[in-house]
């Protein structure tokens, strides 16, 4: 278990860099790189703490690929000693802003995650549908190319705010700055900087809109209102404080305002009054892929829609 601590010199100690080694090897020990790594685990980590301690740390070059799920991703993965700092100030973040943070965002957290979001969205519904005789219009919207888009120096200027340690800052830098084009889905940085862009915005749908039933997972969010009328306001607002504030766009085919009967695509489901359904797209590609070696993994995400149906068509499918 990783210490977090708000002094430089306690959080980068040696036996925290182990600690942050440690966690970052679980499930990867039969990768090349981690072999190679753990064969001089004791001189590159002590490499490492020297250069922290110095004030002489420097992130070096990503190793590039692509990944094809839903859509062609590209992925920019650090060598390993820049992961394991990634991995102390990330826990260092973490420990500062996860009580700040509004409860429903819901993206790379302890005890949120996609399914979760799905309830909360399934629960608003229905009390947005009770309080207003049935009627319930969901705004859906999707921020354009969003880890692509983060300004760096907005980023720091927020972290500025909460980090009162100027060397914690300065490696805080050293890794928003390590990529070119905004911050790189590799990192485990990127998880909490995606947040903690955002966290000022979530603040403003709650407190300025007065949105009661807003929903965020990363670049994804919906708020849930009896009034269509409203949501089209809220997306002129939300469009206005993206662009002026965070220089984030949502362009106007990723926003839409849909009756909750007409069925809303979310998080990878599709959310009807009384139904939730996989999106066909998923549903395909599940079909494509599934064998006796992943079928149990595909029913654990079937559980959390409607889909007895399609369980006994994947089962007939590997017989």
């Amino acid at each position: 278990m990783i210490i977090v601590h708000k002094n430089f010199n306690e959080l980068f100690k040696i036996d925290n860099l182990l600690n942050a080694w440690r966690t970052f090897r679980r499930g990867k020990t039969k990768k090349a790189d981690v072999q190679s790594f753990e064969r001089h685990l004791e001189d590159n980590l002590f490499d490492l703490y020297n250069e922290l301690q110095a004030g002489k740390y420097i992130h070096r070059a990503y190793k590039f690929f692509q990944v094809f799920d839903s859509k062609k991703r590209d992925i920019h993965v650090a060598e390993i000693r820049d992961r394991i700092v990634h991995r102390l100030i990330y826990d260092y973040l973490l420990e500062i802003y996860e009580p700040l943070f509004i409860s429903d965002s819901y993206s790379s957290r302890v005890d949120k995650g996609s399914h979760k979001a799905i309830k909360t969205f399934k629960y608003f519904a229905k009390m947005v549908q009770a309080e207003n005789h049935g009627k319930c219009f969901i705004l859906k919207c999707d921020i354009r190319k969003y880890f692509q888009n983060i300004n760096p120096d907005i980023l720091l200027v927020l972290l500025k705010r909460k980090i009162t340690d100027e060397s914690i800052l300065k490696i805080a830098k050293e890794i928003i700055f390590s990529f070119k084009d905004g911050i790189p889905l590799g990192n485990v940085t990127s998880q909490v900087f995606a947040n903690i862009y955002l966290h000022n915005f979530d603040l403003f749908i709650k407190n300025t809109l007065k949105a009661r039933f807003y929903i965020r997972y990363n670049d994804d969010f919906v708020i849930l209102d009896s009034k269509a009328e409203r949501l089209t306001i809220f997306l002129e607002k939300i469009r206005n404080y993206l662009g002026d504030n965070n220089f984030l766009e949502i362009p106007k085919h990723k926003a839409s305002i849909r009756k909750l009967g007409w069925g809303v695509d979310f998080l990878g489901y599709t959310i009807l009054p009384n139904a939730t359904l996989l999106r066909n797209k998923t549903k395909a590609k599940m079909f494509a892929n599934v064998d006796e070696e992943n079928i149990s993994s595909y029913f654990g995400l079937l559980k959390h829609c409607n889909s007895f149906n399609l369980r006994q068509k994947l089962k007939s499918v590997i017989i």
